[in-house]
């Protein structure tokens, strides 16, 4: 259905305001993300695919005169597409808010650079991004991660991932794993995020699992010495 300023408002509208009203009291135009592992992102998020960049546009964030918000619009060249198959054929335009304080993305047009893209599928099929979703150069995953993408992540949703920032960090269900990056190193996407999968077993139980291997006993439980 074309926009039409008496309709009510867009979509593209109605996401900015959202993101405007999840905006963390206290932090003024800064942009703030809850950490969540890459496992997360992708079974959180509606939309996995591999792109490159063909070019971007500002276009209005709805057809009302009055509104002054902009959206960015990248066209893309889809790679190949790892979630989103039953909402979403091949995809020419993603959109993300203009302003950084909103969480828009920022992304390299008319490279060579190829990125792993995550994000919400509308109910017009227009496929939204932001910040707070999981966006990374291609050249940056892990080989780990690109093989995870294709089963690992989608197969094991039904694990729960918790974020370690102080210790005592104890798991407090069957189906956890902690995540431990930011305890260990003080960053969010380090070895754990890029070599580990939560992987669930038969009874119910989840672990982390680098390939075929266990994880190293550190990451297991972390607790006061």
């Amino acid at each position: 259905m074309p926009w039409s300023p008496r309709t009510a408002p867009s979509w593209a509208l109605l996401l900015l305001r959202l993101l405007a009203l999840l905006r963390p009291p206290g932090l003024g135009e800064a942009c703030s993300c809850a950490p969540a592992h890459p496992q997360q992102h992708v079974c959180h998020s509606a939309l996995a695919i591999r792109a490159k960049i063909s070019s971007e546009k500002v276009v209005p964030a709805s057809a009302n005169p009055a509104d002054t918000q902009k959206m960015i619009r990248y066209e893309i060249k889809q790679i190949k597409m790892f979630k989103g198959f039953e909402k979403v054929n091949n995809i020419q335009y993603i959109y993300t808010p203009f302003d950084s304080s909103l969480c828009g993305v920022k992304l390299e047009a008319n490279s060579q650079k190829q990125y792993l893209l995550t994000g919400q599928i509308l109910s017009d099929g227009k496929v939204f991004i932001h910040l707070c979703n999981y966006i990374e150069p291609w050249e940056n995953l892990s080989f780990l991660q690109r093989e995870s993408l294709n089963h690992h992540y989608h197969l094991n949703c039904g694990c729960q991932i918790t974020t370690c920032y102080t210790v005592p960090c104890t798991i407090s269900a069957p189906n956890e794993c902690l995540w431990t990056d930011w305890l260990l190193e003080r960053k969010l996407y380090g070895y754990q995020a890029r070599h580990y999968v939560c992987v669930k077993h038969v009874d119910g139980t989840c672990s982390w699992y680098q390939g075929r291997l266990p994880l190293r006993k550190e990451f297991v439980d972390i607790i006061e010495p």
